[in-house]
């Protein structure tokens, strides 16, 4: 068989053109080696990461820890299958994430935050016999036949119908565009008076902080709020950790916040460290509820990605960890803030400790486009969200240095001004 190594840029963007299907957006950038806060591209540019490929780089890339543990796992066996033979890094990574939560919990693992989270809706479906499924405004959940009708933005779903049923979609907090959180929660209780019976509801699933919806962190009223309506109906809380975990914003899970304990947690991208690996986990008797055979899959839980996740884990558990996010998450807010005074296209900086973005006022995903390419041209690479496509969000390694930081900033505040 030919093999063919692309070794520049524009060959590696020729063969995106030739070989990979349009519906996968990419920008032109090509990556050839990463490390920490840095990135450097097929012709030997540098540039500063603040996109984390989506969130998945908490800990910057190429961490020792992480590296050295695949490497090892690597020399035993790449996989094995969960299902057809045990093995200790599976039941590892579960056990970690139990050591996590209050009270007694079981964890299932998979390859991606969309499988996890149809995960949960399965367990709750199990556990409470009932259809229902809540979800909100401007929600992303995956790209799967059920988590795309439970995100909320067209051009991940147009064409793609019909959809899953049983799946309601209801307001959110969005305090910048003028919905409030009695706003939100009267298109709740709307819904259920209107639409279903609380009694046919399983669950009902939000993100703490919404992601690809515009980094809007959920008011502590709102998600307090939420849980105990579903305390009073028998509704179980799914909360979609999968972008604001990991130590995103300070702490592991981004719901401690609030202080609201859910009855099932979803997380992902990080946890693997760089490798395919989301989880489920939850209270023992829901997480027990499927019957043997209904939950799984065949690479959920590789060997591999558990060895990482474990290194990940470790690193996360250390008290310096959310000492420098909630550190980075101080620095970052305050020079935003700061820049947001000087340009007069940013409507609003918000998010929730170092997971931080800016709106721009106009409801266009044009101005924010043309930021994030000029950033690139300089150096640093942006990534946009939100349901206009107006949103700039920063994710940037949270192990960089405060030069790192300051050097990116300062390419947003000109990328904002060119």
């Amino acid at each position: 068989m030919e093999t063919r190594e692309l070794h520049d840029v524009e060959t590696v963007r020729e063969g995106r053109e030739r070989f990979v299907p349009r519906g996968v957006a990419t920008t032109d950038f090509v990556v050839a080696r990463a490390e920490g806060a840095t990135v450097w591209d097929a012709d030997g540019r540098e540039y500063l990461d603040f996109a984390g490929g989506i969130a998945c780089q908490n800990l910057g890339h190429n961490p020792e820890t992480v590296v050295r543990a695949v490497h090892e796992q690597v020399d035993r066996y790449l996989h094995q299958c969960f299902m057809v033979g045990m093995y200790e890094p599976y039941i590892e990574v579960c056990r970690r994430l139990d050591a996590l939560w209050p009270g007694e919990t079981k964890t299932l693992l998979v390859n991606s935050g969309a499988e996890a989270v149809e995960n949960a809706v399965k367990i709750a479906r199990a556990a409470t016999g009932r259809p229902g499924v809540i979800v909100f405004d401007r929600a992303f959940h995956g790209r799967t036949n059920l988590t795309m009708a439970m995100t909320a933005k067209l051009v991940y779903k147009q064409g793609f119908a019909p959809f899953t049923p049983e799946i309601y979609r209801a307001p959110a907090p969005y305090p910048y565009r003028g919905v409030s959180t009695e706003d939100a929660l009267a298109g709740v209780e709307l819904l259920l008076k209107q639409d279903l019976a609380p009694e046919s509801i399983a669950c009902v699933v939000l993100e703490t902080v919404q992601g690809e919806g515009g980094f809007i962190p959920m008011p502590e009223e709102f998600v307090r709020a939420l849980r105990g309506l579903c305390d009073r109906h028998g509704i179980l809380y799914v909360a979609d950790e999968v972008q604001s975990g990991c130590g995103r914003t300070g702490p592991l899970w981004a719901i401690s916040h609030v202080g609201v304990e859910p009855d099932l947690l979803v997380s992902g991208k990080t946890l693997g460290g760089g490798l395919p690996l989301a989880a489920v986990t939850g209270k023992a008797e829901l997480m027990d509820a499927p019957q043997p055979g209904g939950l799984g899959g065949t690479f959920g839980g590789n060997p591999v990605s558990c060895a990482a996740a474990c290194a990940v884990l470790d690193a996360l558990a250390e008290p310096s960890f959310r000492e420098r996010a909630e550190e980075i998450g101080r620095l970052v807010r305050s020079r935003l803030d700061e820049i947001a005074g000087r340009h007069a296209s940013v409507g609003e900086v918000r998010g929730l400790g170092s997971m931080l973005a800016l709106e721009l006022e106009a409801k266009s995903g044009d101005e924010a486009k043309r930021v994030t390419v000029a950033a690139r041209k300089q150096g640093l690479l942006l990534l946009s969200c939100g349901l206009y496509g107006n949103v700039i969000r920063l994710l940037p390694a949270l192990t960089a240095s405060d030069e790192e930081l300051e050097r990116g900033l300062s390419i947003l505040d000109a990328s904002l001004a060119a």
